[in-house]
């Protein structure tokens, strides 16, 4: 078996166009962390690599919705996703962005090479175009009446009245989202991939290399290859998203599914100056975590297009999650049928490890599977409390009151069959549990966990120290036999803190609290050993780690979840899926001087970036979101700002400024300030607006 001396691990980068769900927890984010924590505890050099995917229509399409802008949309909910992750305890070592200029670069560099290279077809095709916007129309930007239900406000790729998958070929009178036209077929431009020419490669390294993958994975994969690859446009036409880095490609960004898989390695390399140890050498252990949505993408498409760059490792491994429902019916976040995750965290503060149990135990591994508030609570109650948590509660209570507060010795003379067996139970479930995590089995892994709880409830209840202790007074040998029932129980504790912390990593933290031991002890290698607390150690007081859950509360869970849904029903059907229009751009005024300043073009930008520029302590040079471009713009303000903190900030600039070189930058503009006090501050809309549109 090959041998790996480091591990990169990453998890699909979730769309910044909403908050996280449950489902999207048990598809990839908690079987990842479950995964990394235990390569950590194992001492393994390994990186955790996620972040937002901000490109793509379903961003635009949100701004467009909420009558904002994307760099708006992508800002908001990366802080979500990002804050619920961490409340989650899901442990990335960076949670990056595909808005950042590391990865813009890295991605354009990429496609760049494969130009340069040769390995792209360059074709003319007919698709919609919005003539009074002069846009190319993706199919969410199409509207029309559904062959299907009738509904006259169906998307050019769904029905969100009736859930038909479309195209805009089958719309009855189809038209613009941006202008109500009507649209019209025109010929443009694109780059494409020729997936066939990868093949007899993609044959080779998975179908015939990979058999060991899950079922779900492979399967699809193959019947994918068997039905023949065809060549796949990687570019598109919109403003929004990373520009196609060659000429002739104006209006054109990069596919979002060729550009956010780099975002991998674009946050590889914003984590580690050694990123390229990670990406490029054989030993490597490349394993990507995601839902079965993105199979195609991550096992055929992003394979393709690393085997054509170069110099990259392939993954090792995809486990793939099916789906996850709720409540017996399908997530649908238009219909906001979903627990949301920033939700879960708000109204079950300090429980995060009941959510990470649940879903774990439910994890749709090799089906689609279902999450109920019932379920929710029974596993909670009569797992996690009955078992886990009173093993280790009664454990600590009876080491407190029968033992003086202290770890009691093990009488050798005193040790029977009874104690050889915990051990040998103990040493099998570690056997098991560390098979099923190598093995992505991680339902079955925690099952061992809880079987390990059991072992020792059975051990407690059949040694009965309280029992015991009723015989101190004329039985010389008691003391011994309790002080070895306490002992044995507290090695097993200290046993489910190593074992529980993949899984309820707050939990085994209480734990290692409670015996007054340091992380250290969660170490892998440690897990069977009878020795891992010392003798005469004095003890914390013993907390509940997890605590009953009413009827009420699910109750009232069930309730906010139809209520919601009742809520975005109505809503859909009072406006049948329509959308805010676009901010219609004015056409660029003529390039200015300074004396020509009554000419002036005013817009208002959106600051995406800013740095202090070397040797000039006045200046920040800025990226700037114009709405169609980006500019850098230097401007003296460095006195007055730090740059991490007006990044988001909405300024007016100059517009039609001619481009000067200051500090050997070309500054493309001018930003408007007032002077408040001998203070600057700036000039901007009083609410959000969308980048490029004009001050009048």
């Amino acid at each position: 078996m090959k041998q790996f001396n480091r591990y990169l691990v990453t998890a699909a980068l979730p769309y910044a166009n909403g908050p996280v769900h449950i489902g999207h927890l048990a598809g990839c984010y908690l079987p990842s962390d479950i995964y990394v924590r235990y390569l950590r505890a194992k001492k393994a050099d390994v990186k955790f690599i996620c972040g937002t995917d901000e490109h793509g229509v379903p961003i635009t399409i949100k701004a467009m919705k909420e009558g904002v802008t994307p760099q708006d949309i992508v800002d908001k909910y990366y802080a979500i996703i990002r804050d619920s992750f961490a409340a989650m305890g899901i442990s990335f070592d960076i949670f990056s962005r595909t808005s950042r200029q590391i990865h813009h670069e890295t991605a354009a560099a990429f496609f760049k090479k494969m130009y340069d290279d040769g390995l792209f077809e360059e074709k003319e095709s007919e698709q919609y175009f919005d003539e009074i916007k002069q846009v190319f129309l993706a199919d969410r930007y199409i509207i029309g009446t559904c062959p299907k239900c009738g509904n006259d406000k169906a998307y050019g790729d769904q029905c969100e009245k009736c859930g038909t998958s479309l195209s805009p070929d089958e719309l009855i009178n189809p038209r613009s989202a941006l202008s109500d036209a009507v649209p019209v077929k025109k010929k443009t431009k694109h780059w494409y991939m020729p997936l066939q020419n990868y093949e007899p490669f993609l044959n080779e390294w998975l179908i015939e290399g990979h058999k060991e993958w899950k079922n779900n994975v492979y399967g699809q994969c193959k019947s994918w290859l068997d039905s023949g690859l065809q060549s796949r446009a990687m570019t598109r036409d919109s403003n929004w998203g990373i520009k196609v880095p060659v000429e002739g490609a104006e209006g054109k960004v990069l596919y979002v599914w060729f550009d956010a898989p780099i975002g991998y390695i674009s946050a590889t390399k914003e984590l580690t100056e050694n990123w390229a140890d990670y990406w490029s050498k054989d030993d490597t252990k490349l394993v990507h975590f995601i839902g079965k949505d993105n199979i195609v993408f991550h096992c055929i498409i992003f394979p393709a297009m690393l085997k054509a760059h170069g110099n990259f490792v392939l993954p090792e491994n995809v486990p793939a999650n099916e789906f996850l429902n709720i409540e017996g019916e399908k997530i649908s976040t238009s219909r906001n049928w979903a627990v949301w995750v920033n939700d879960y965290v708000a109204d079950f503060p300090g429980q995060e490890d009941v959510l990470r149990y649940v879903l774990c135990s439910t994890a749709p591994e090799t089906k689609d599977n279902d999450f109920s508030w019932k379920d929710f609570q029974q596993r909670n109650n009569s797992e996690l409390t009955d078992i886990f948590s009173n093993f280790v509660h009664r454990t600590m209570v009876l080491m407190h009151k029968l033992c003086g507060g202290k770890v009691p010795p093990m009488h050798a003379d005193l040790k029977d069959a009874k104690d050889d067996a915990v051990y040998t139970e103990l040493q099998d479930a570690v056997k098991k549990a560390t098979e099923f995590l190598e093995n992505y089995r991680f339902r079955d892994a925690l099952a061992e966990v809880m079987n390990v709880a059991r072992i020792g409830n059975r051990y407690l209840q059949d040694r009965e120290p309280w029992i015991v202790a009723k015989q101190l007074p004329t039985n010389p040998e008691a003391q011994k036999q309790i002080d070895n029932a306490i002992h044995v129980c507290l090695q097993i504790v200290a046993n489910l803190a190593i074992l529980s912390n993949p899984f309820l990593p707050f939990t085994a933290e209480k734990i290692c609290k409670m015996l007054k031991v340091v992380d250290r002890m969660l170490e892998w290698e440690n897990a069977g050993r009878m020795d891992l607390v010392k003798t005469g150690y004095s003890l914390r007081e013993p907390i509940m780690l997890f605590k009953k859950i009413e009827n009420e509360v699910v109750e009232d869970q069930v309730k906010k979840l139809h209520q919601r849904l009742k809520e975005a029903v109505d809503a859909m059907n009072a406006t049948n899926g329509t959308v805010a229009p676009a901010v219609e751009e004015k056409p660029a005024k003529a390039e200015i001087q300074f004396d020509d300043f009554a000419k002036i073009d005013l817009r208002v930008g959106t600051i995406t970036h800013a740095e202090k520029i070397p040797k000039a302590d006045k200046l920040l040079k800025l990226s700037v979101d114009m709405g169609t471009e980006q500019r850098t713009i230097c401007s003296g303000i460095a006195e007055y700002f730090a740059p991490e903190d007006i990044i988001g900030k909405q300024v007016t600039v100059v517009a039609n400024l001619a481009p000067r070189k200051m500090r050997g930058i070309e500054s493309q503009g001018m930003i408007l300030m007032a002077e408040d006090n001998g203070k600057l501050v700036f000039v901007n809309p009083n609410v959000a607006v969308a980048p490029g549109s004009g001050v009048s």
